[in-house]
């Protein structure tokens, strides 16, 4: 392929709800599309990341420099534009994983729609449609929460994530246990919000026969997270430290982590997410795909990696309507628990033009050939 224009589309989209967890409160979705142009298709991708560095290092603004100063250049240089020459040319950028991820996709999505392929099948899935769970924020009151799972519940969701932070754990998950009962499959993200100091207070969890608690200490400690598995019996997930494939192997052999989340934009794009996969897969490790709050433009193809046969456990592909009263795609509708997996060409997804267009807060051109 030939790369001809690359396309930066800023929208904020109104979440119907805020979204509260231990970095802060989300009340709009104000993230970027990137829309790219070849010879021979065309593509689009979503920026996974906020306009803080909260969640990670990277954000918004940040990432539009990245892409248009350091990663385009680099693409447009290639004689001819894949996506498998697309890493080892931009290896020399150092880090910046999601904005990597949000031009491999788009890359893709185009690469992918000129040879009429859904991503699916390029990435080896095996089921048509996934089990979808559901992420509830941090609330003002426990019968608020109590009410959110419910409704959850009633809509059909197959599994609850709570988020947690010192002073909403135990408490918030005993009222969800006695609520629900002892079967409803149940988790918890701490995002990072303990140190290894709270590991007792964190065995208080044990009881409640969770699926698993997600990144409870700070990013990339798996030296800590281990110590940690050691005193819980409840299994470790790992989500900000693994950043690679690599770093998944290493978790694992030392036990940091006895459940893995695949987020893709975090590890470089679809093809490390792949990998990160096919490492936790081989060594019996559940994995699961987490969500950063996406438009149509990312849960599709998060859809797509979720139907590989290694994800065994439902991830936080909910539901359009979960954060949005209106997306900007057509919207993914959960049907007896479960999400469609996309069967069309490339991400198997277009935005709405009107839609687009109420949403879009900015465009911009990064490249033309």
């Amino acid at each position: 392929m030939k790369l001809e224009r690359v396309e930066i589309v800023h929208v904020a989209i109104p979440l119907v709800t805020p979204f509260r967890t231990s970095f802060g409160t989300m009340t709009t979705k104000d993230t970027f599309l990137l829309h790219v142009v070849t010879d021979v298709g065309e593509g689009w991708s979503e920026f996974a990341a906020d306009p803080e560095p909260l969640y990670c290092s990277e954000f918004v603004a940040g990432a539009e420099i990245v892409l248009r100063d350091f990663l385009l250049p680099r693409l447009a240089a290639l004689p001819t534009v894949t996506t498998a020459g697309l890493a080892p040319a931009l290896a020399k950028v150092k880090g910046h994983e999601l904005a990597k991820a949000a031009l491999e996709t788009a890359v893709l999505d185009a690469e992918l729609r000129s040879y009429g392929m859904p991503l699916a099948v390029y990435l080896g899935a095996v089921r048509d449609r996934v089990p979808a769970g559901v992420s509830v924020g941090i609330k003002g009151s426990v019968a608020e929460l109590l009410d959110d799972v419910s409704r959850y519940l009633d809509e059909g969701y197959v599994r609850i994530k709570l988020k947690i932070e010192p002073g909403w754990d135990v408490e918030p998950v005993r009222a969800v246990r006695e609520r629900f009962g002892g079967e409803l499959p149940l988790q918890v993200d701490a995002n990072t919000a303990y140190t290894l100091a709270d590991a007792e207070h964190l065995r208080r969890l044990d009881e409640f026969g969770l699926l698993l608690i997600e990144e409870p200490l700070e990013e990339n400690n798996l030296y800590g997270h281990a110590r940690l598995q050691e005193r819980l019996s409840t299994p470790v997930c790992l989500d900000e430290s693994l950043h690679n494939a690599r770093d998944t192997a290493s978790a694992i052999a030392m036990d940091a982590c006895r459940v893995v989340n695949v987020k893709p934009a975090r590890v470089g794009g679809y093809l490390e997410a792949r990998r990160v996969h096919d490492v936790a897969h081989a060594q019996g490790v559940p994995v699961w795909c987490g969500g950063m709050l996406e438009t149509g433009i990312g849960r599709a193809p998060n859809l797509a990696l979720a139907a590989l046969p290694g994800f065994s456990l439902p991830g936080d592909t909910s539901a359009s309507s979960r954060y949005f009263a209106e997306d900007i795609t057509e919207p993914f509708v959960l049907e007896e628990g479960h999400l469609p997996v996309p069967g069309g060409p490339g991400i198997g997804v277009e935005p709405l033009p009107e839609a687009l267009r109420r949403f879009t807060v900015r465009r911009g051109e990064l490249y033309r050939g």
